[in-house]
């Protein structure tokens, strides 16, 4: 029999310590004091976090320090500003190299990793464990994820039971487990007779009549670690139990011994703990936060046909387990590391609870990005074969934004490009705008999803993890990564100053999503919103509002506790955080205190705009006398009728009821970004009144217009962050709005810096013109292959520009890795004033270019374009262009050649839709440059 433990916090100590988090107690780090240190003009300053990181696969632990020397080295150059080790299973053929997880020698590898890394001023997070979730070799079958398997049995006086209590699911009874609970209904009947058990078929109980029985059985789920390393196999760690929970924390004390590495972070992946739905002591817990006892309603709970009664217990569960997982591992967690002075990163999508207070509890939360989305880009490739069966969707990663926003926590970082396209497929110009979706959902701290450790003497294409995307030392883009990363680096720098500007914050009605009467647990997983998310009015007025042109963040009614009211504003994180409005969307279920809360803010001078009424209150216990005590809270407010809905006076503020969100924010002068009506999207950032917008172009037509900005200012400026070409902009300059000229063609994006004052040391953007003159750059071109295989193409002449595909040449078909096109073009007189732009055309897939013998930069996304003004000159110029290409047409020859690369422990390899790999049906990738290539001149 199974014995329960001690009980979780009250919801008044929960509260106290989320709360906690948002003042910087607990360990979790507010924003720190911030001076306007940036200066008009300039890019912020390159830090650590500015760059960005990567997931790094250590595939079998087969790490070794002439090896991660090499590669940290490689990395850094790169533009990488850290990694996150993932210890996994590793290559076949190269055992005698693995070591085992927390081994003496894997800490010594540990240790030189964190030391060397240091002196490149990089970064090191590290998964507490191997693969994912939590769990290993540490964790006891009585501390591995639990399940509650249910059955049903009869009893009637003067036979017994209908048939033995013992565990019927066959797979189940094969691990650890035993009966938990026993209980007996008859009409109003109820006893517990889980003490009462002598044997499978025996209980000390006598009772007339005939009973109803439910068992509940407490049973291992069974899941081990996925994907674990060499000393990391064992059972998934049941994250409910705080006694499971402290003991997985112990493990590491010990091995660590008070030797903790330098790392930065300790990460938790997303919970992908299948069917862990139970723990030992949840029905003494489940009395203590909801008042009354489940196991007296079990019947209803698990009713064939699900009615209000079944939902509103059902209700009762999930928040139970959210504040099990909340109280039991994510803050105990959050406050063990930093105890020793390391942060938390963490992925709370996937779990069964609420995920703006799973994120608000650690240090830096994290989203993730999966599968490909669809933009309307001309010219951007998305093979429909290379495509997940899901799209992301940004509004899913607002969650770990918004609560890092509402906590003061600088850092959002996301698991980034999982599955962006099927393996060797994906190219910078694809993953550039899923990026940019995710910069403008709140990310500011990417991580690729990534790199693997792949020893130097490893033949192409290197060790490589079974999920794309993969990039390594060993790809052929590898070489113009660092350019990538530059761009990155610009755009994060900003992403990272200041504090989030926006004015509105939406209450996410979690209650809804957990009064679904079908199923028992439920995890809000990114594969399942189009059942927990889409559908709801939460989703469709935040994106709606988004689309509009404002800025928002998600509340919980945990955040709504601990809201302040400052000169007629909400505000959070000490104030640090700000937003001007409120807005509680469509509510089938809303807790009384909530709104209580909600009217208390309005009576300081808050604005509160309903959607609706909230219709009802959640949950089982006293339901009837609650929903009264919320109907009564509602009638105390008087409303009028005005232009957009109708109004309530409520103190020093205002409450508002309105099916139409976005005409009462006009009706109370809030003020919008009408860029978005051009096609526009942006986030945007505060520095102590200055104002940075990060925009991009994702629509399918240029945008050249003058611009109205919310903020008014003497100059703005403007920051293209693919090259850092840096410009005062042509405007029209007012006190409360500036009108700004800005172009972007699709996929392009712009930093706009609004700043205090008029700097006068910055030159004057340059624009292009409408009819630019056009020089044409003719052939012949020079076309020598540089660093590759399987083998190097013999040089070629080309009387005008072609991939390299389209050669007669079989070596090149099977070419992945860098090529060479040389040229020259010749120009009359420089104009000192105009704008000189190199156009290359299609380019399959990114480009290095050169210019006179200077490096120009890299073209790596649509519209393949480079400034080059201030690199030609009159007469002749010499025109370089190195391209590297995808690794599918190498891998391609080496599958039609039966050349074994793929050899992994575990998984081994698959393709995107989970089966078998094999490449040798692929069509050969275009590669090079298709062109056109010209000068544009505007003049």
């Amino acid at each position: 029999m199974f014995r329960n433990r001690k009980a979780l916090p009250s919801i008044g100590i929960l509260m106290l310590l989320v709360s906690a988090a948002v003042v910087g107690l607990n360990g979790c780090e507010p924003i720190p004091e911030r001076t306007n240190s940036v200066r008009a003009g300039e890019w912020p300053e390159v830090t650590q976090t500015s760059k960005p990181w990567t997931r790094w696969w250590w595939m079998g632990n087969a790490v070794d320090k002439e090896n991660l020397t090499w590669l940290l080295e490689e990395y850094e150059d790169a533009g990488l500003g850290g990694l996150e080790i993932a210890p996994i299973y590793g290559a076949k053929g190269f055992e005698d190299r693995f070591l085992e997880h927390l081994s003496p020698e894997w800490m010594d590898m540990l240790q030189h990793t964190v030391a060397k890394a240091d002196s490149l001023n990089m970064g090191i997070d590290l998964t507490q464990g191997t693969g994912w979730p939590f769990g290993g070799p540490m964790v006891s079958p009585e501390r591995a994820a639990q399940r509650m398997v249910v059955q049903k049995y009869s009893y009637t006086a003067g036979q017994g039971l209908d048939r033995p209590l013992v565990l019927e699911d066959k797979r189940a009874a094969g691990l650890h487990h035993g009966l938990h609970t026993l209980m007996a209904y008859q009409g109003d009947t109820v006893e517990n007779l889980s003490d009462k058990v002598i044997d499978s078929l025996n209980l000390d109980w006598n009772a007339s009549g005939q009973w109803e029985l439910i068992a509940i059985f407490q049973a291992q789920t069974g899941q081990m670690v996925k994907r674990a390393a060499p000393g990391g196999k064992g059972f998934t760690l049941d994250h409910y139990s705080d006694e499971a929970v402290n003991r997985y924390l112990d493990h590491f004390e010990k091995a660590f011994q008070q030797d903790f590495p330098g790392i930065r972070s300790f990460y938790n992946d997303s919970f992908e703990v299948y069917g862990s739905d139970f723990t030992a002591d949840f029905f003494e817990v489940f009395e203590q936060k909801r008042g009354y006892d489940l196991r007296d309603h079990l019947p209803e709970l698990f009713a064939e046909e699900p009615d209000d009664t079944s939902a509103r217990l059902k209700s009762d569960y999930r928040e139970t387990i959210h504040e099990m997982l909340l109280a039991n591992f994510t803050m105990p967690w959050t406050e063990w590391a930093n105890s020793h002075g390391k942060k938390t990163k963490n992925q709370a999508h996937g779990s069964p609870g609420n995920l703006l207070d799973l994120y608000a509890a650690v240090d830096i939360p994290e989203g993730e990005t999966f599968g490909s989305s669809y933009f309307p880009i001309p010219g951007i490739r998305r093979d429909s074969a290379d495509i997940r069966n899901v799209d992301p969707d940004p509004i899913m990663l607002k969650f770990a934004s918004s609560a890092a926003h509402l906590t003061g926590k600088n850092l959002v970082s996301t698991e980034t490009f999982t599955w962006l396209g099927e393996h060797f497929k994906s190219a910078f110009s694809q993953a550039k705008p899923e990026l940019e979706q995710a910069f403008l959902a709140g990310v500011n701290h990417m991580f690729y999803h990534g790199v693997t450790y792949s020893p130097e003497g490893v033949d192409f294409p290197g060790w490589l993890f079974y999920a794309s995307l993969n990039l390594n030392t060993h790809n052929s883009l590898w070489p113009h990564f660092k350019g990538f990363n530059a761009y990155i680096q610009r755009v994060q720098s900003v992403l990272q100053a200041g504090t989030p500007d926006h004015e509105i914050m939406m209450y996410w009605p979690v209650y809804d999503v957990w009064a679904d009467p079908e199923g028992l647990s439920k995890m809000l997983t990114v594969h399942g919103i189009d059942e927990w998310l889409h559908p709801t009015a939460f989703y469709q007025q935040s994106k709606m509002l988004m689309d509009k042109g404002f800025g928002l963040d998600f509340v919980s009614d945990l955040m709504i506790a601990g809201l302040q009211i400052e000169n007629g504003q909400y505000s959070a994180a000490e104030g640090k955080y700000h937003a001007k409005v409120l807005v509680i969307p469509e509510a089938g279920y809303m807790p009384v205190s909530t709104l209580e809360n909600i009217i208390s803010l309005a009576e300081k001078g808050g604005t509160v705009i309903f959607q609706q009424v909230p219709k009802d209150v959640p949950g089982f216990n006293d339901h009837l006398s609650r929903r009264e005590a919320m109907l009564s809270l509602w009638q105390s407010l008087a409303f009028d009728s005005k232009p957009y809905g109708e109004e309530a006076q409520k103190g020093a503020g205002k409450v508002i009821l309105t099916n139409n969100v976005f005409e009462a924010l006009e009706g109370l002068g809030l003020q919008r970004e009408p860029m978005v009506d051009e096609g526009l999207k942006f986030v945007r950032r505060d520095l102590e009144g200055e104002k940075y917008y990060y925009l991009v172009n994702h629509s399918g037509s240029p945008v050249d217009k003058a611009i109205p900005l919310r903020h008014g200012s003497k100059a703005v400026v403007l920051m293209e962050p693919e090259q850092g070409k840096v410009g005062k902009a042509g405007m029209m300059a007012g006190d409360s709005e500036s009108t700004v000229r800005v172009q972007l063609d699709p996929g392009q994006s712009l930093v706009i810096h609004v700043p205090d004052g008029d700097p006068e040391d910055i030159p004057f953007w340059r624009y292009r013109n409408s009819s630019p003159e056009i020089v044409p750059v003719a052939g012949p071109w020079n076309l020598e292959f540089a660093d590759g295989g399987p083998e190097i193409p013999d040089p070629v002449t080309l009387e005008e520009i072609k991939p390299w595909t389209d050669l007669d040449d079989p070596a090149a078909l099977n070419f992945s890795g860098q090529a060479i096109y040389e040229n020259s073009f010749e120009l009359g007189q420089i104009d000192a004033g105009a704008k000189y732009l190199l156009e290359l055309g299609q380019v399959l897939e990114s480009a290095r270019v050169w210019i006179n013998g200077k490096e120009i930069g890299y073209a790596f996304g649509l519209p393949f374009r480079l400034d080059i003004t201030g690199f030609v000159r009159e007469g002749d110029n010499d025109l370089r262009i190195e391209v590297a290409n995808l690794m599918a047409n190498r891998v391609r020859y080496l599958d039609q050649n039966d050349i074994v690369w793929r050899n992994y422990h575990e998984i081994n390899f698959v393709n995107i839709d989970y089966g078998p790999f094999d490449a040798s049906g692929w069509d050969t990738m275009p590669s090079g440059i298709r062109g056109p290539v010209s000068i544009e001149i505007h003049h």
